[in-house]
């Protein structure tokens, strides 16, 4: 399939320079296990498992054939007042994942609804228990929370605020985990940094703990480039929020689903949030769907007054969509089956090891990494912020290799199939694009 230029003009894409990429249009046109293909008839190696979300690689058979068998069943059930029964059984088979207590499930339609969901949860649990000054929000420096306007705001990630006005009111946010000077290169979790979650104190000080509903965070930082979350941080954060009665809430759109070698990176970290978000990996980003697991408690405060009467006004068209759920049921047969939710803990020595080969070559300045997951940052082009790590992107994709950029830093996170012969090839690949580029 080949586009002219007039038939890429009316598509406004989203996150992309839009005049370079229509005059080098890159093309997908296939994909399957860890390869895309493109209009050029390419494999191409997906080291971002799509976009953080084809955890089990593509054109998976049980995730196929169950959208397809749902489409010709049942392809709309209204959520409100209404369900079908895979909605049940997938929130039952999510809640056998989840740490002890997270085990209620309200279905969404992406990472940006659930993490808005879950800010709105956390406000009005606060309220129907006679709390109702708790209405802060805090986020941190550098996260990132989907686009809404609710994730723009407890994010810090400047270039996705700065164009979009004040945003939600009673908003503050505690400092980054980011400290090269002291954890550059570290293997894992770095060995300094937990006191950063004391700037909780902080803000508990200013704004005083009574007004403050909830604090969210991703439990790696993704998309602002990879940053690994220092030995006890989280556990810090966990305990200054139960000593003030603020729920934490853990981001994990990216995170969850095997991508640190448990299901989820709570696990991981052995650190329980009130509140998760979840969406990417839930699907294999086959059918778009988000969640939000909240605690028992959350969930029983809300369940009062009159039985009929709604007790959480939220909630959107496609809640618990039927092909959503039929696709994520296969996602999670594919899992089980294959073992892919702790398979990351099996690769991630190997993953470590080819990534930070990468060490003392050109321009690179950090390595980070955890799992499944991999930063590469490098020193920005004088005044061209960006610039050399989208031409490291360039150069990979000429090389038949995909690959992510943040800033000037590259983001890995390929798929959980993903072979030690592949992982080579795709460090190898970037490799020889950081000694081609300027």
């Amino acid at each position: 399939m080949t586009l002219n230029p007039a038939a890429l003009d009316a598509y406004w894409m989203p996150f992309t320079a839009n005049r370079q990429f229509k005059k080098a249009p890159r093309l997908l046109t296939g994909a399957d296990g860890m390869y895309f293909r493109d209009d050029r008839d390419r494999q191409v190696l997906d080291g971002i498992a799509g976009l953080w979300c084809v955890n089990a690689g593509h054109n998976r058979p049980h995730i196929v054939q169950a959208i397809q068998a749902q489409a010709a069943e049942l392809d709309f059930a209204p959520p409100f007042q209404m369900a079908h029964p895979k909605a049940f059984e997938l929130a039952e088979q999510l809640v056998q994942l989840t740490p002890a207590g997270l085990n209620k499930v309200f279905f969404t339609n992406s990472g940006s609804e659930s993490v808005d969901t879950a800010l709105k949860m956390a406000i009005a649990y606060h309220r129907v228990r006679g709390e109702g000054s708790r209405t802060r929000l805090i986020g941190r420096e550098r996260g990132y929370h989907g686009v809404n306007f609710g994730g723009i705001s407890v994010g810090g990630m400047v270039a996705n605020r700065k164009m979009f006005g004040t945003m939600l009111g009673g908003v503050d946010h505690i400092r980054h985990t980011h400290d090269p000077a002291r954890n550059a290169y570290s293997v894992g979790q770095p060995a300094h940094g937990v006191e950063l979650a004391d700037d909780l104190e902080r803000l508990v000080a200013l704004h005083d703990a009574s007004t403050i509903a909830a604090v969210i965070v991703e439990p790696i930082a993704g998309s602002t480039g990879v940053l690994i979350p220092p030995q006890g941080y989280l556990q810090r954060l966990r305990d200054i929020c139960d000593k003030h009665g603020i729920l934490l809430i853990f981001d994990e759109v990216i995170t969850g689903f095997g991508r640190t070698g448990n299901p989820f990176g709570a696990q991981t970290f052995g650190v329980t949030p009130d509140l998760m978000t979840v969406a990417k990996g839930l699907t294999n980003g086959c059918v778009p769907m988000g969640a939000v697991f909240a605690q028992q408690k959350i969930y029983d405060t809300f369940m009062s007054g009159p039985e009929h009467l709604i007790e959480f006004f939220h909630g959107y068209t496609y809640s618990a969509h039927p092909l959503a759920c039929a696709a994520a049921l296969g996602t999670l047969k594919t899992y089980a089956e294959e073992g892919l939710l702790t398979r990351a803990s099996a690769l991630q020595g190997q993953f470590a090891e080819a990534l930070h080969s990468l060490k003392g070559e050109p321009h690179v300045i950090d390595i980070r990494n955890m799992g499944l997951v991999g930063g590469i940052e490098l020193s920005p082009l004088p005044g061209e912020p960006a610039k050399r790590a989208f031409n490291v992107f360039l150069d990979c994709w000429e090389q038949g290799v995909l690959i992510r950029t943040t800033g000037d830093t590259i983001a890995l996170s390929p798929p959980l199939i993903i072979e030690p012969a592949q992982i080579d090839r795709l460090v190898d690949t970037i490799r020889t694009a950081l000694r081609r580029v300027a």
